[in-house]
């Protein structure tokens, strides 16, 4: 019963850090350079629009529940060390938790809150919108790779059990 149980978490884990890193490749490849194409403040309205959205569709139990699912397969991992496909289950959630989880709540959340603080047709928006697309692309990247790793960890688990 606990075998499928992890099992279950792997794949869940695999296949959520796997939608995540989708959705953050996006942002780091082409959503973020055409908001910075379209004006400061249309690409302001815009990134505060998606923030709003973002956070009242299914993007958030995913979010969510890949990150609560990733930490527990890291605790799992280190309490069944001998058993194969550990060490895979271990960094994927640490990678996950650090990368992704930690990332956006400590560095990518606060940036949003600012720019929604903002006035968009100040002059302090111009400055804080030009940090705002290098500073929060490059922590996206992060993200993304973070995502991109533990998916590929999680799937490694899966094979090796």
């Amino acid at each position: 019963m606990l075998q499928m149980l992890i099992t279950g978490l792997l794949w869940f884990c695999a296949i959520g850090c796997g939608l995540l890193a989708g959705l953050y490749f996006a942002f780091s490849t082409f959503i973020m350079t055409a908001l910075g194409r379209i004006g400061q403040a249309s690409g302001i309205a815009a990134m505060n629009a998606i923030n709003t959205t973002i956070v009242q569709s299914l993007f958030i139990p995913i979010f969510l529940g890949t990150t609560a699912a990733s930490a527990a397969l890291a605790v799992t991992a280190l309490l069944r060390w001998s058993e194969p496909g550990a060490m895979a289950m271990l960094a994927g959630g640490v990678i996950y938790v650090l990368g992704m989880f930690i990332v956006t709540m400590v560095l990518n959340v606060p940036l949003n809150n600012a720019l929604a603080a903002a006035d968009p047709a100040s002059d302090e928006a111009a400055s804080l919108w030009a940090r705002y697309l290098t500073d929060w692309t490059f922590w996206n990247h992060v993200r993304t790779v973070a995502s991109t790793a533990a998916s590929a960890l999680f799937i490694a688990a899966i094979a090796a059990r």
